[in-house]
Order: structure tokens, then C-alpha cells, then sequence
């Protein structure tokens, strides 16, 4: 009895011995892949960490204070007189003025190249004094005290030749169809290009003599204007003659008349013909002055 529990002792402790062994020998092994475990999870970052948030300066902005309030300054009173005088209102053309309206039937044209003028001797119609004050802006019927004083223009002097030497040579400038110029517009191109109402009831572009080197007459019979009622009337277009010879040359008129042409065409948008209705090219400019050089009939 007592044997075997002796060798039951000693099987349990070389047992227990060897397992001892066993243990110790496994030991430093786990304790290495521990620390490696440790290293590793020290340096990567643990990815389910809040982030960083950056902060951003706030940014600081100086005090702004109202200013003081600015002083009024007085200004000047205006007194608005209520005492002038009515403008007028331009009533219809006379039937015998020979200003045509669109649609006006009883109109009838010029013939092309021939301006007929009735007149009595050397005196101008009548009221032609007050017209060319009308025509430089003055408006018809105010009384001239109540605007400033402007040196009237002189009226240009028109001395053409006799019957037998005289000799015409005209251009067109014809307002397009359907719409004629208007009477202010045509006016004022005039006076732009330094026409004046004169003998005749016509314009004349003077030099610098005050003689009429030009002259400018409507389409429509008689071919006068009437200053009074020219700016609510409407024009089929000009007719834009020198008479020669005159105070010009016979080509430097011509060359004036047809620079003048050019410029009322581009005041007025109308169409530049010659005197028998044929477009004004360049070679019929050329073809007329060479006949005028020549003294043949253009």
C-alpha cells in the first residue's frame, strides 16, 4: 500500500516538473509578441479618434462711429417769372404758300434744272426781313424784347448775269419715298451749312464777300419758303443750283456745290440726283465737269 502511493507521489511531481519546464520554456516568447503588439499599436493611430479641428483666427474689425451730420448749406432761391408771353401756335400754310404736304395733290413739281422766281425788279418779297430773323431761331411772334439781342444776319447779295449769259447747273437731293423731310430738319441742315433766306424766298450760301455762291429752292412749285410755317411743313427735297458765271470759278463752284450736296445728304439721309433725276455716281460728277469745262449744256 505504501509503495504505491509512492510511486503515485512521484509521478505526480515529474508531472508537475515538466510541466513547470514546459511553461517556463514558453514564457519569454508570449512576453515577446506582447511588447512587438504594444510597439505596433503605439506608433499607428488609432483610426477611430475624433479628428482635430482647426480653429480659424476670428477676424476683428475696427469700429466704424457715424459722422456728425453735415451742415446745410443755404441754397439760392429761384424765382420762376409767371408773366411771359404765350407761345404762339403755328396755324395751316396758306393756300397760295406752295408748301406741300404729304398726300397734297394740287403740288406741282419743278421741272428739273429750272427755278422760276416772280419779282419786281431788284426788291425781295415782302416780309423777307422778318423772316431771316425767323430763320436764325427767333420763334415767330414773340416779341423780340423778351429775347437777347443777336446782330441780325446779313442777307446775301444775289447778282446773277442776264438771261443770255446765264447758265445753270443744279443737283437734287430727294427726301425718300414715303417719308418727305421735315421742315425744321431741312431749316436746320441749311443753317448748318451756312444757308441764309434771302432774294427770292430762297436760301443762298454766301462767301466770304456776302455774294450767293449757292442756292437752295424746294422740289415744289413756286420753290420758295415761307420761314413763318417752315418747320411744320414737310419737302419732297432740294434743288441745289450755281448760277454762273458768278463769284466763283465755274469748276470751283462746281466742286463747292457738289461738297455741299454730299454734306446736306448726310444731314438729311436723302438721295443725291442730278438735275434730270439720274443717281449721282462718281462717272456722272466726272461727265458733268467735264462738260462744264468744256461750256457744253449739262
Amino acid at each position: 500500500m505504501m509503495s504505491e502511493l509512492r510511486w503515485t507521489l512521484l509521478i505526480l511531481g515529474v508531472v508537475f516538473i515538466a510541466a513547470l519546464a514546459w511553461w517556463e520554456r514558453h514564457r519569454p516568447r508570449q512576453a515577446s509578441r506582447s511588447s512587438a503588439a504594444e510597439r505596433t499599436a503605439a506608433r499607428e493611430p488609432a483610426t477611430d479618434a475624433a479628428p482635430r479641428t482647426l480653429r480659424e483666427p476670428t477676424l476683428t474689425l475696427p469700429q466704424m462711429r457715424a459722422r456728425d451730420p453735415l451742415a446745410m448749406h443755404e441754397l439760392p432761391v429761384v424765382e420762376v417769372a409767371r408773366d411771359l408771353p404765350a407761345m404762339p401756335v403755328l396755324g395751316p400754310a396758306p393756300p397760295d404758300g406752295g408748301h406741300a404736304r404729304p398726300g397734297d395733290e394740287a403740288a406741282e413739281p419743278v421741272a428739273p434744272g429750272v427755278m422760276e422766281f416772280e419779282f419786281a425788279g431788284d426788291e425781295a418779297p415782302a416780309g423777307e426781313a422778318a423772316a431771316l430773323d425767323a430763320v436764325h431761331g427767333v420763334p415767330a411772334g414773340v416779341p423780340l424784347e423778351s429775347l437777347p439781342s443777336l446782330p441780325p444776319a446779313a442777307a446775301p447779295l444775289v447778282d446773277w448775269p442776264p438771261d443770255e449769259r446765264r447758265r445753270i447747273v443744279a443737283l437734287r437731293l430727294v427726301a425718300p419715298q414715303p417719308e418727305p423731310f421735315a421742315g425744321r430738319s431741312l431749316r436746320q441742315a441749311l443753317a448748318a451749312e451756312g444757308f441764309v433766306l434771302g432774294r427770292f424766298a430762297i436760301f443762298h450760301k454766301p462767301d466770304e464777300e456776302q455774294r450767293a455762291v449757292l442756292s437752295a429752292a424746294s422740289l415744289t412749285r413756286p420753290g420758295t419758303f415761307d420761314v413763318e410755317t417752315m418747320d411744320s411743313q414737310h419737302y419732297g427735297g432740294l434743288s441745289l443750283f450755281a448760277v454762273l458765271p458768278g463769284p466763283k470759278p465755274p469748276p470751283q463752284a462746281f466742286d463747292e456745290l457738289v461738297i455741299t450736296a454730299r454734306n446736306l445728304n448726310e444731314r438729311l439721309c436723302g438721295i443725291l440726283q442730278d438735275e434730270q433725276g439720274s443717281p449721282l455716281t462718281a462717272a456722272r460728277i466726272a461727265l458733268l465737269r467735264e462738260r462744264l469745262s468744256a461750256g457744253a449744256p449739262s
